[in-house]
């Protein structure tokens, strides 16, 4: 006699994995008043980038040893804080100038599917996998960051307090770093604040930490990629609902998801993207997608850190 063991098929969701190229390079991440400046000032950003973005793919080479690096390229454009001109007119004129300077966009994905992607609630869903690093000494008297909507990499300065009858005055005591080295540099982090309305607005910050983890192949909604590349056919649309979350401009290109990330980005970047490790520190990813990647990338014989953190690098260049 044998036992059958019978489960439900949805207690056990499946992960799926996606393709991964060994570098993601980020191209830029502009405003709207960086399309509003014109051709030209796209036509210097990407002048700026093009030697930042070879020592990256040379980077990647050496990393690949023997095997082909798999690189592909991407480019995010904000349509979440302000709508701006249309796909129509600025997508054309953006890849224009990238290949007049020599570089080519083989993905480009819209900011506001970092809060909303499709029916997927992707930033909120992140926002609850965000697990705080309880500093040293804490006692829990200050609200976790699913209330407050802010994140810290360590000990706030304690909100001076009246002192109680026959007590004296708590002493000042400066923010803490929970892993500072020497000395501390402590970082708040505004994940969100509410508008007029009640709505919950997503920070500039938070939205590229999720961004950070789509590149990496790390986000999923029951098992899912959230994030799933769409061909390019046809023209632009006039509306950016109309335009795919994620758009594959070249069907020739390497994986969008990849082991390492790698963004080439103006200077002003830097406190945002500080803030981004300050989030990503503290989010608790899906440990089937890590898992399948450990495995995938190991098999290559191109480990990745443990921390996802530290799979992502930067360039930050001279403002345009």
């Amino acid at each position: 006699m044998t036992e059958a063991v019978f489960r439900e098929t949805t207690a056990e969701p499946r992960t799926q994995a996606v393709p991964l190229s060994h570098l993601s390079l980020e191209l830029g991440h502009l405003y709207m008043e960086d399309f509003e400046a014109g051709p030209e000032h796209l036509r210097r950003h990407f002048a700026r980038v093009r030697p930042w973005a070879e020592a990256a793919r040379a980077f990647a080479a050496d990393r690949a040893g023997r095997r082909r690096a798999r690189v592909s390229t991407c480019f995010l454009v904000d349509d979440y804080f302000t709508r701006f001109a249309s796909p129509a007119e600025v997508i054309p004129m953006l890849l224009a100038e990238a290949e007049r300077a020599g570089l080519t966009v083989d993905y480009l994905a819209r900011e506001s599917a970092c809060a909303v992607s499709g029916k997927v609630p992707v930033a909120e869903a992140v926002a609850g996998r965000i697990v705080e690093e309880p500093p040293p000494g804490s006692y829990g008297h200050r609200p976790p960051a699913a209330q407050t909507g802010w994140l810290a990499n360590g000990v706030r300065s304690p909100t001076a307090r009246a002192p109680q009858a026959m007590r004296k005055a708590a002493v000042w005591e400066p923010p803490r770093e929970t892993a500072a080295r020497r000395h501390s540099v402590f970082l708040d982090v505004e994940l969100w604040n509410e508008t007029p309305d009640g709505e919950r607005l997503w920070s500039c910050p938070f939205l590229a930490a999720v961004w950070q983890l789509a590149r990496l192949g790390l986000l999923r909604h029951q098992g899912e990629p959230v994030f799933d590349p769409q061909p390019h056919t046809g023209a632009f649309p006039d509306e950016w609902d109309d335009l795919p979350p994620l758009v594959r401009l070249d069907p020739r290109a390497d994986p969008f998801a990849a082991y390492r990330t790698c963004s080439v980005l103006p200077s002003r970047f830097l406190p945002v993207e500080h803030a981004v490790r300050v989030v990503l520190d503290q989010t608790d990813v899906d440990r089937e997608a890590l898992r399948q990647i450990a495995e995938r990338s190991a098999g290559e014989g191109v480990p990745v850190p443990g921390p996802v953190a530290d799979r992502v690098s930067y360039v930050f260049c001279e403002e345009t």
